[in-house]
């Protein structure tokens, strides 16, 4: 795996795509992150939680392998530390994320991210206008933000 020509694509892509992109130098395991991220979804925060989680990864080359790092993401994002501290020593949420790992296996996702809408699928960071393409080819039809959303 050609680590250096990885690094330089996503870059690339970040820049294209107005993404925050720090120099990152080290590579670090994010499945303590994943669990804590599901645990934040149950509580309501989890896209503030995903977010907090990226700029720390991506744009500050932050160790989210690291429980100290998490927690205060955690405490940064409205979350208990207390009892995200639990959800990491007491692994809660270890069998949600190995059924995920599970399902993209079965789904051969091993990109991340990966959209798929039924047979189509498109795979890394892309614009808004490369989706929307996805979405309108696959029979999606574009809401108005003045439909609504109880129909």
């Amino acid at each position: 795996m050609d680590i250096p020509a990885i690094l330089a694509r996503l870059n690339r892509v970040a820049r294209e795509l107005n993404l925050p992109f720090g120099d990152r130098q080290m590579t670090y395991n994010s499945r303590l992150a994943q669990e804590l991220g599901k645990w934040a979804e149950d509580q309501g925060r989890g896209d503030a939680f995903h977010m907090a989680v990226f700029l720390a990864y991506f744009q500050r080359g932050e160790n989210i392998a690291l429980p100290d790092i998490l927690l205060r993401i955690c405490e940064d994002v409205g979350l208990d530390p207390a009892a995200a501290r639990k959800v990491l020593d007491q692994r809660t949420c270890r069998e949600a994320v190995d059924r995920d790992w599970q399902r993209c296996q079965e789904m051969e996702i091993n990109v991340v991210p990966t959209f798929m809408v039924g047979d189509r699928r498109l795979v890394g960071a892309l614009s808004y206008e490369a989706l929307e393409s996805m979405l309108t080819s696959a029979g999606v039809a574009r809401r108005s933000s003045c439909d609504d959303e109880s129909r």
